[in-house]
């Protein structure tokens, strides 16, 4: 009876020797794996999250300047316009034509 437990006290030895492994193993693999893929990503020359979020930053503002500047344009062409409407002024206020 003895020998039985015996050979299962070995066998449960050798899973647990296997099971040990195999968690090393896994580990090794991830580590190989995240140092690949630091690799990779080094290489493609991306930007950091900070970076990115500074220069969306930047993007917004500079938007925001272009359409407060395109409003401002849009109202100069508009009172422009206005003044020089030729019906709006009486005709003895308009310039002379040169005869050519």
């Amino acid at each position: 009876m003895q020998s039985d437990n015996r050979i299962l006290d070995d066998m449960a030895k050798v899973a647990t020797g296997a099971l040990g492994s195999l968690t090393g193993l896994k580990q090794e693999i991830e580590g190989k794996v995240q140092q690949h893929l630091e690799r990779l990503l080094g290489r493609m020359n991306l930007v950091s999250r900070e970076e990115f979020d500074t220069m969306k930053a930047v993007a917004q503002e500079a938007r925001a300047e272009q359409i407060k500047l395109a409003r401002r344009l849009a109202a100069l062409e508009a009172k422009l316009a206005e003044d020089a409407e030729p019906a709006a002024r009486p005709a003895h206020e308009m310039p002379d034509k040169p005869n050519l």
